[in-house]
Order: structure tokens, then sequence, then C-alpha cells
């Protein structure tokens, strides 16, 4: 039985990800939780070969399905060998996207069908889902110059505005329909604002792992 807190951390390109789930970890450490930090695709050795597959610009086209099917392929590796046993040791977990990624890129932006996605995600996860995603938002050109500024671009931040819109509008319509588990967080403010955002829910970040 999973007795830890799953928490991800979503939103498009550019969004700072990364940089505030490193925040929050050092904030819930100071606490006194036990954080393990993942992220999607990957967490695993073998995982981060199948992430490496997905980001790597290609003279050949990856097909959609073949896209799907990989990513899935790396969650599977990285719920057997990290986040089902760090949940069970009780720990926090925090993982730098998951499968509302997937609904967002893989649906939104490819177009593939939620039902197809709905049914890798019961294969894969049974029951699983996170306990609370936090969905960083902002403007769609905001977060391609932010990645552009990173330097060279890997596979999906070479999509266009479109695909982009599309995956944006994605997230926002799942945080919609399930705003018991998003937070939306404004990532186009300064990084320090998101931060005090982050630092407000903390109450409730620990009283979900305790109670």
């Amino acid at each position: 039985m999973k007795q830890g807190l799953f928490i991800t951390l979503e939103g498009p390109e550019g969004a700072g990800k990364t940089t505030n789930r490193d925040y929050l970890a050092a904030r819930l450490r100071a606490h006194g939780a036990a954080v393990v930090l993942s992220r999607e695709p990957g967490g695993t050795p073998l995982a981060e070969q199948i992430r490496e597959l997905l980001l790597a610009p290609s003279d050949e086209s990856m097909a959609a399905d073949t896209e799907l099917l990989l990513v899935f392929a790396a969650r599977a590796q990285h719920l057997a060998r990290v986040i089902r046993p760090a949940l069970e040791r009780g720990a926090v977990v925090l993982c730098d996207r998951f499968t509302d990624a997937t609904y967002a890129y893989q649906g939104g932006g490819r177009g593939l069908a939620q039902d197809r996605i709905a049914l890798l995600e019961r294969f894969v996860q049974n029951e699983l889902r996170p306990d609370l995603t936090l969905l960083f938002d902002l403007p769609v050109e905001i977060g391609l110059e932010r990645a552009a500024a990173r330097g060279r671009l890997d596979r999906f931040e070479q999509e266009g505005k479109v695909f982009f819109d599309a995956v944006r509008s994605a997230y926002l319509e799942r945080a919609r329909h399930a705003p018991e588990r998003y937070r939306i967080l404004d990532a186009a403010q300064p990084l320090a604002m998101v931060q005090e955002s982050i630092e407000a829910l903390l109450p409730e970040l620990l009283a979900r792992l305790h109670g």
C-alpha cells in the first residue's frame, strides 16, 4: 500500500519545473520529509536511455504511436524501480512531469485519442495517480523564448507555436476537470514570486504527508 506522497510538477517548455522542484524539495526536507527527486521520461538508467531516443532530433521522423509507447515503456520502468518503492518507504516523490504530460503532449500536441492514452495509463499504473499536481502555466511565447535561451533545442522544443498552444490547452483542460488535484501557478512571474506561491502550499503538503 502506498504510504508516501506523490507530487508531480507539470508545464510546458521554459516553465521552470526543475528549478522549482528542487526548491520544493529543499523546503520539504527542512521540515523533516524524506524526498525523492525524479523526472519523466527517465528516472532510471534504462528509462533515461529511452528519454534520449524521445528527445534526440533524428533524420527519421518518429510515429506518434511509437512516441506514446516509448513514453509508457519508460514510465513502467520508472514506476517499478523508483516511484513505487519510494512511496512504500513513506517518501515524498517529486517528479518533473508524469502522465499529465502524456495527455498534453501526445494527446493535445500530437492529437492522439484520449482513450488510447487512458488504456495505457491503466495498464502501466493500475490505480496509482499523483496525490497533487503543480501546473506551472505560462504563455507559449515566453516558454519558447526561455527554452531557446538554454541552447540547443530537443525534438519537442523544435515544434512550433500551434503544437505548444495545443499542449497548454490540454494541460489547462485537465486541471479544470480535476481541481482537487491541481494547483495552477503563474510561471510567467519572476522566480521569487513563483517560489512564494510554492511556499504558501507547504502547510497543505505537510498536512497531506502527516495526515
